[in-house]
């Protein structure tokens, strides 16, 4: 049994349609990267590997990959925006109070059961976001035990 090799990055921008740039391409390996990064955070890997480049670059290339579906954008409540390439799932996140890290979560039970809602009021629903909230394994250890009640 064969199977495909991966696609590369600026064969999948031109499978979406998307004018191959040096910028584009860049923003997407830092997005595979750093999964769960910032903008600021993509811009610092952006320009270690090509050099300047605008914040307003960054931003419109995270814009238009966002909008191909070629990465995902989360913002967590009171949480600067966070990009990832993981699209091709309904999966959630996990976020620490403390530090902020953010890690991927599968859905709990079954395929997708949070695409069932308990009243869809007539809604066709394709996506459920779920972040859960808490303090990761690193932090609740540096926590005091007295703190824990």
């Amino acid at each position: 049994m064969s199977s495909q090799p991966p696609i590369g990055p600026a064969d999948l921008l031109r499978q979406h349609s998307v004018q191959v740039t040096a910028q584009r391409l860049a923003v997407l390996r830092a997005v595979s990267d750093r999964p769960h990064g910032t903008a600021d955070d993509v811009a610092e890997v952006v320009r270690a590997e090509i050099g300047a480049i605008s914040r307003q670059a960054v931003y419109d290339a995270l814009g238009v990959l966002a909008d191909k579906g070629l990465i995902r954008r989360i913002q967590p409540a009171g949480s600067p925006a966070r990009y990832e390439d993981r699209v091709g799932d309904n999966h959630h996140h996990l976020i620490c109070r403390t530090c902020g890290r953010v890690v991927d979560v599968d859905c709990a039970v079954g395929a997708t059961p949070c695409l069932t809602a308990a009243a869809d009021s007539g809604y066709e629903i394709d996506e459920a976001e779920v972040v859960y909230w808490g303090r990761c394994p690193e932090c609740l250890a540096m926590t005091p035990v007295s703190a824990r009640d």
